[in-house]
């Protein structure tokens, strides 16, 4: 049996949260445009039958999957975050995890990228609205004014939207993970308040 032939084999009943998983895989690779049925039902090794049974259309599919990546790694970044009672770990901490999530970055950055499409732009706005309440939030208890503690809270957060648009849109030259993570030290030391 050959390569080819074995990943046309069914490899069982696949679930909605395999085709989600599969569409966040291509959109994190190649954009939101290129989650399409067709392909992504051969790369799964299945029919389009197996999609039509768990997802009226693409746009059903797009939705419920980007529903899952902000549910997975937003609620859980949040909701780990919001527990550090000291604001300024609090910050440290946010900055660490969100560094390290290099799915959710791919993701992000493509949801970036077609911020107009109709179901990303809800998505967009809920998730920057929440990120901006929850750094301000943390710059405000760490001694800013709340004019301060929002600017500094744009500040971060645009830092981070900017990074991953020279990263994906501009074709940066990739750090090495050493570089990397002297970035992320220095993103700290700059915007966490000592």
């Amino acid at each position: 049996m050959t390569e080819s032939d074995q990943k046309a084999e069914p490899r069982g009943r696949l679930s909605a949260r395999d085709w989600e998983q599969a569409a966040l895989d291509v959109l994190a690779q190649s954009g939101v445009l290129a989650v399409a049925v067709e392909s992504l039902a051969r790369t799964l090794g299945v029919t389009k039958g197996s999609f039509y049974w768990h997802f009226p259309t693409r746009e059903a599919l797009l939705k419920a999957a980007i529903d899952r990546w902000e549910q997975r790694d937003e609620d859980q970044v949040i909701a780990h975050v919001e527990r550090i009672a000291d604001p300024r770990e609090r910050l440290r901490e946010l900055f660490h995890r969100v560094s390290r999530e290099v799915q959710s970055h791919l993701v992000y950055a493509a949801l970036l990228q077609a911020s107009d499409h109709p179901i990303v732009q809800p998505v967009i706005e809920r998730i920057s609205r929440r990120r901006l309440a929850l750094l301000t939030h943390a710059y405000h208890e760490a001694g800013f004014d709340a004019r301060s503690a929002a600017h500094r809270a744009r500040l971060a957060y645009t830092a981070y939207s900017g990074f991953l648009q020279l990263n994906q849109s501009h074709g940066m030259p990739r750090m090495d993970h050493e570089e990397y993570e002297t970035y992320v030290d220095h993103v700290i030391t700059t915007l966490v308040p000592a």
